[in-house]
């Protein structure tokens, strides 16, 4: 059985118990960080046997670890925090996994983007996960496919980037473009700025971005349903008695 267990990502209460049992029992904890998964284990006293799978490994170790799993073994994989496979290595394995024929289960748990995306303010029926933007070669057209998503989009980004994503948000979706920007998401200096892409863009430009970031942005339908309830009507239609607007 191979399991992804998700992690805290900043609270290290943010656990379930079904979690920590399986990091208990489980043959082998497949780590994104052994030095930063110790932390955790030692924190709950979990003594478990720690292997190294990272995006600069998973190439050459998933076949292997797949086959260790069809063999009998029992797995956990996590990641330095939230959900395996959410911008975190995962996938790969699980592909293994499968094509091997193994099971696969992930358990519920943290993941950033969903308590950013809940308390942004903005809708979150429906909504697309964009991850990190590519930081060179492909970034100004990945943002420019964007230009007329309808749905509210999800980004991550790393602090030192956080006022150049602004500035491209505000050259690709315009500057009164709805966002809310979370950082520190569950830890002692959580804050979510919320406003305009303009407006954010100022308080991050007088305050320097520190922390983990998630990035939330209004879809276009959102922004224009927004404009057209802000419009006054100018005459009713004499037949049906519905506003006119300009």
């Amino acid at each position: 059985m191979l399991y992804l267990v998700p992690t805290p990502v900043g609270n290290l209460e943010d656990i379930t118990l079904r979690a920590l049992r399986i990091l208990k029992e489980a043959d082998v904890v497949l780590a994104e960080d052994t030095r930063t998964s110790g932390i955790l284990l030692k924190h709950y006293d979990i003594q478990a046997r720690l292997v190294s799978h990272h995006k600069f490994n998973e190439h050459e170790t998933a076949e292997a670890f797949a086959a260790r799993l069809a063999g009998g073994e029992n797995m956990a994989l996590i990641s330095d925090a939230g959900t395996p496979g959410i911008s975190d290595p995962g996938f790969m394995l699980v592909r293994a996994a499968v094509a091997q024929g193994v099971e696969v289960q992930c358990l519920p748990g943290a993941t950033a983007f969903v308590p950013a995306l809940v308390a942004s303010g903005l809708p979150c029926d429906r909504f697309c996960f964009e991850g990190f933007l590519p930081q060179k070669k492909g970034r100004a057209s990945r943002l420019e496919t964007l230009a007329n998503e309808p749905r509210t989009m999800i980004f991550y980004e790393s602090p030192h980037r956080v006022v150049r994503a602004l500035k491209e948000f505000i050259e690709v979706f315009g500057p009164e473009r709805k966002c809310s920007v979370c950082r520190e998401i569950s830890k002692v200096h959580e804050e979510s700025v919320r406003g305009t892409l303009s407006e954010v863009l100022e308080h991050f430009e007088a305050n320097e971005p520190r922390g983990e970031f998630v990035m939330i942005v209004a879809g276009k339908a959102d922004e224009e349903a927004a404009k057209k309830a802000k419009r006054k009507p100018i005459a009713r239609d004499p037949i049906t008695g519905q506003p006119i607007f300009e």
